[in-house]
């Protein structure tokens, strides 16, 4: 949610910025915005007007009461019953034109950085720089599915049964691969200096409307009926819903976090063949990394975050590229998005496994997250980044290691987490 005082000062500003995300038919909440802002503004003028005038009239009363002039004093009295009438109104009416103001407010999108690339879609999204080399083997590669259940490691038909399509088994060897990433991930923040985090899985209404858009919300979440409860789709969600209303010490920032959850999608819409198996699923894991800082340092954090992500995959021998996300292609509340893609020696073109976003003081206003200041309370930035999600990211895992008779190479990076297991061959 951006500063009202923006849409204030320079509204046309913020409609320019609705233009360059393609999404022209916000740009008539900007001036609903200023209408509902100028009536509350009148309300507000004329409720102080009338407590103070009843503040008078109430001494003036006091004052009747003594001289003995009850009748002037009764007549004052009606005067402030009547007052104390239209007061009661006035509230409920600010309280009834603040809350559509403030649902306007979160409609309209975050200010985006000047070095996003414009575009309608994430057709449009631009590479930035590219590492290790992407390489293609001289066999053919089978679909990830194939080389899975080939090593004796997935069961997809059993999970159609028992919870339907969108589900899966990991098993053995690979059970543990899937494991281990997620160990070797948490250790790997935990050497960069992240404090690692287990939070709840589950997260109040209140929480979910702070930390992503409406949109994003009814695409995603799955609600828990009967309760005011709904499922993460990434522990970013918990991790920074921990701050609302809260006032940090300007000195414990910045506050660098790592998480694990289990992550729940609705994942809606059909998709192709590539996007089937453990692509595109509805619960998954991952490790995830959150900056809460000061405005002044949420660019340096941006750019650690996403090279964090880079360097884990190329320490896995990994091939990947980095995307920044242009302006249509970012969710309303970010500033700033850049893209972590994994080589796909099958397909023979990069796809997401990760994904960086800088969010700046818009998910803060949205939450209450503010940090103390000598000259005041002044809202946080706040960024979140992938470090790892399998099962999705072991497509890219196992085509890039794997060997001609269909077994996997263990980085060596992995090895201790595998018990000392160099390799995972296929099962008889």
């Amino acid at each position: 949610m951006i500063d009202i005082n923006l849409i204030r000062t320079n509204s046309e500003l913020v409609k320019e910025n609705i233009r360059k995300k393609f999404q022209d038919h916000k740009l008539p909440l900007v001036d609903e915005v200023l209408v509902l802002d100028e009536q509350i503004k009148k309300l507000k003028k004329e409720g102080d007007e009338l407590r103070s005038s009843r503040n008078s009239l109430s001494s003036e009363i006091g004052s009747f009461m003594k001289q003995g002039l009850k009748d002037k004093a009764e007549e004052l009295k009606e005067v402030v019953k009547k007052n104390n009438e239209r007061i009661i109104e006035i509230e409920s009416e600010e309280e009834e034109l603040s809350s559509q103001l403030k649902k306007l407010m979160m409609s309209i999108p975050n200010i985006i950085s000047d070095d996003v690339p414009l575009g309608k879609d994430d057709s449009e999204n631009v590479q930035v720089e590219t590492y290790l080399e992407a390489k293609e083997p001289d066999f053919e590669i089978p679909y990830h599915t194939d080389i899975l259940e080939k090593l004796g490691g997935l069961d997809l038909e059993s999970a159609r049964r028992t919870s339907g399509q969108g589900f899966y088994y990991l098993v053995g060897d690979v059970a543990r691969l899937h494991s281990a990433i997620l160990t070797y991930a948490r250790d790997f923040m935990i050497d960069k200096g992240f404090t690692y985090c287990i939070p709840p899985f589950m997260i109040r209404s209140d929480v979910v409307s702070g930390v992503m858009s409406f949109e994003e919300m009814e695409g995603m979440m799955y609600k828990i009926e009967g309760e005011d409860l709904y499922l993460i789709g990434t522990s970013e969600h918990s991790m920074i819903g921990r701050y609302m209303n809260t006032i940090i010490n300007e000195n414990e920032l910045p506050l660098t976090l790592t998480s694990y959850s289990p992550c729940f999608r609705k994942e809606k819409g059909a998709h192709g063949i590539e996007e089937r198996g453990i692509y595109r699923i509805h619960q998954f894991e991952k490790q995830e990394m959150i900056v809460i800082c000061k405005p002044e340092d949420s660019e340096e954090w941006y750019n650690k975050l996403w090279s964090y992500t880079v360097e884990l995959f190329v320490s896995m021998q990994i091939p990947v590229r980095t995307l920044a996300c242009c302006s249509g292609d970012l969710a309303d509340l970010k500033y700033k998005s850049l893209d972590v893609e994994a080589w796909s020696p099958r397909q023979k073109k990069y796809f997401e496994v990760g994904s960086c976003s800088n969010l700046t003081d818009a998910q803060a206003r949205r939450l209450g997250i503010r940090y103390k200041t000598e000259k005041g309370n002044v809202f946080a930035h706040t960024l979140n980044n992938t470090v790892v999600a399998p099962p999705r990211m072991l497509i890219a895992f196992v085509e890039n290691h794997l060997n001609e008779d269909g077994s996997i190479n263990i980085p060596e990076v992995l090895q201790k987490y595998m018990g000392g297991l160099t390799k995972i061959t296929p099962k008889k």
